[in-house]
């Protein structure tokens, strides 16, 4: 009985050292999380103006443009950047953006074409890697706090394959899959055509019923065509960084729930281990109180 009093108090020890651990990787991702949401909220508005005077000189460019939708029929290669993470315990954060990347490569591939991976975080890096699959680019070790650099290091990546040749290895249109962070509670994976970019035309009562107005009357020096040249790069860069600010928060966010559950369940296990101990001390002083009444009426009869 004492033994086994002894592995229950070893095992409690253990479990709230467990406890303590996770308790405090909660308490982290929870202010790491505020931080990730204020970076998010601060790159908005350029996103939403960039966006603006991409589409105005879009609108106004008369055309083609290697960067714009082109309907090219005779598609071989797509790249794809998948974003996970470089830790792990945040639940199936990694597991659902690779599972996402997995479907639109096998949807790809329907269509004939070749897929291009370009990889963010170990965990995208390590799943490729154990199934002996090619990988153009990878990156590591900045998934919880991108910066800007990053995004600019990958953009770049991505644009020079966009240009390159196609019998060079270059390729046709770049995908990218990163978690949309909802809320606290809700993260999803999401894809997203980055390169060439869709032209949608609209009419006017189309537009304002989705609540966008007309485009002021811009002119545009040199060209609307060189306006693009120089803006569409930093629009690939401004939505890979958006992208990965983005998968930050939701790795905080699973990265938290995940600890708050592990939590719990180390809550409830003490519980149970304490209740399972204290019948072991119970058991033990039963037994001793017995022996000694055994050994009291022993006395007493010999005497």
């Amino acid at each position: 009985m004492g033994s086994q009093l002894r592995v229950f108090r070893r095992r409690i020890k253990s479990v709230q050292a467990t406890k303590k651990i996770t308790k405090a990787m909660e308490l982290i991702a929870s202010s790491r999380i505020v931080k990730a949401q204020q970076r998010v909220d601060a790159a908005s508005p350029y996103t939403r103006e960039l966006i603006r005077a991409i589409s105005a000189a879009a609108s106004t460019h008369t055309g083609n443009h290697p960067l714009l939708d082109t309907n090219v029929v005779d598609r071989k290669r797509a790249a794809v950047l998948v974003i996970t993470s470089d830790r792990g315990l945040a639940g199936g954060y990694s597991s659902s953006a690779i599972k996402e990347a997995e479907q639109l490569s096998v949807l790809l591939s329907s269509q004939g074409l070749e897929i291009v991976p370009f990889l963010v975080g170990r965990k995208a890096v390590g799943y490729y890697k154990f199934r002996g699959r090619a990988i153009r680019a990878s990156w590591t070790g900045f998934t919880d706090q991108p910066q800007v650099e990053n995004a600019k290091e990958i953009a770049a990546s991505l644009i020079e394959a966009f240009h390159q040749p196609l019998n060079e290895g270059g390729v046709d249109e770049i995908h990218i899959v990163y978690t949309n962070f909802e809320s606290m509670v809700t993260q999803k994976p999401v894809v997203r055509r980055i390169l060439p970019l869709e032209v949608q035309e609209k009419t006017a009562a189309e537009a304002t019923a989705a609540g966008q107005g007309p485009f002021p009357l811009y002119s545009f020096e040199p060209s609307a065509k060189a306006v693009l040249d120089a803006l569409l790069p930093k629009y690939v860069e401004n939505l890979v960084y958006t992208s990965l600010l983005l998968s930050a928060a939701s790795e905080h966010a699973a990265r938290r729930r995940a600890m708050k559950a592990a939590t719990d369940n180390a809550e409830d296990l003490i519980k149970n281990l304490s209740r399972q101990a204290n019948q072991a001390r119970q058991a033990e002083i039963t037994q001793e109180i017995s022996e000694i009444v055994g050994g009291a009426d022993a006395l007493s009869a010999s005497a």
